[in-house]
């Protein structure tokens, strides 16, 4: 298993200080990977008093691919992992070839987990089609493989062409592990046909998760492909409980095939995960140390 720790910078702020301490301190505790939240656009909350618990321009979001660059060069051997990259609201094209940047300065370290979105502001700031988002994700994630296979590409679409032309860098292994995050059904079938590996959110351990895995399987045999081909990510936190809490939930996630596992000290969702009470980063960096040094034998 793999064990990751997202980058609170909601709570730590954005200083390239800051964020290189934290990712830093991942890695010489010996974390497997960092991940990094997208948002690109934020809503003033005070002219929609009816927002609810959403991201708002209040929440500080660097853009996930300038900051694993960046990351690059402060790291060794740390992976990085976008979680997720809403990929409908930008140009597939552009997103192929700065993951490919990525991949080749990091030295292969990068894995990208895309999403739809929920947030049609977004969508529109960026000039981008909100009601069509899933449908023309499958096609982006499409193009975005066939660009990073081979050195020129004739793909021809519903929505995205090119004409013998391709980005350059291409990516170390000809490739870039491609998660895909979300909870409708259709994104386990995305990530069956398409997927390396799928985050999941929605459920606490218990039966509700195993069914979603035990799904996914049965959609992935269906494409012709082994289910061990597609990996399992779940988010934990030490928001909650103690060690012998994470340490029985690691067991669980384990025993149900989960095959990497990120702590989010700084996320919350409705009882099954909650946020740490401190936002700074000392606070952080000690809730990831607690959790590792809880489940270190385990790994």
């Amino acid at each position: 298993m793999q064990l990751g720790a997202n980058i609170p910078m909601w709570d730590i702020g954005g200083d390239p200080n800051v964020v290189r301490d934290f990712a830093q301190a991942a890695e010489d505790m010996g974390y497997d990977y960092i991940g990094a939240a997208d948002h690109v656009i934020g809503v003033n909350a005070d002219s929609r008093p009816d927002w609810g618990n959403r991201n708002t321009s209040a929440d500080l979001f660097h853009d996930a691919f300038v900051l694993f660059g960046f990351l690059s060069a402060c790291t060794k051997a740390i992976g990085f992992s976008t979680q997720v990259l809403i990929l409908a609201q930008r140009q597939a094209a552009l997103v192929a070839k700065q993951a490919a940047c990525v991949d080749v300065l990091s030295g292969g370290r990068f894995r990208l987990g895309v999403g739809v979105g929920w947030n049609p502001e977004e969508f529109v700031a960026l000039g981008e089609d909100f009601s069509n988002r899933g449908r023309r994700s499958e096609e982006q994630v499409e193009f975005m493989q066939a660009l990073w296979a081979e050195p020129h590409v004739t793909f021809d679409g519903k929505w995205h062409k090119i004409n013998d032309a391709g980005i350059n860098p291409l990516p170390i292994g000809g490739s870039i592990p491609l998660w895909f995050g979300g909870h409708e059904d259709v994104t386990l079938r995305r990530t069956a046909k398409w997927g390396d590996g799928w985050i999941m959110l929605a459920h606490p351990p218990g039966d509700d998760a195993v069914a979603a895995f035990d799904k996914l399987r049965g959609y992935t045999k269906a494409e012709g492909r082994e289910p061990d081909q597609v990996g399992l990510e779940i988010w934990a936190s030490v928001g909650a409980g103690g060690p012998d809490d994470w340490r029985r939930e690691f067991e669980f996630w384990r025993d149900a095939g989960v095959t990497h596992i990120t702590v989010n000290n700084s996320y919350d969702r409705g009882d099954h995960h909650t946020r740490i009470e401190g936002r700074s980063l000392a606070a952080h960096i000690d809730g990831i140390e607690t959790y590792r040094a809880a489940v270190a034998d385990l790994l």
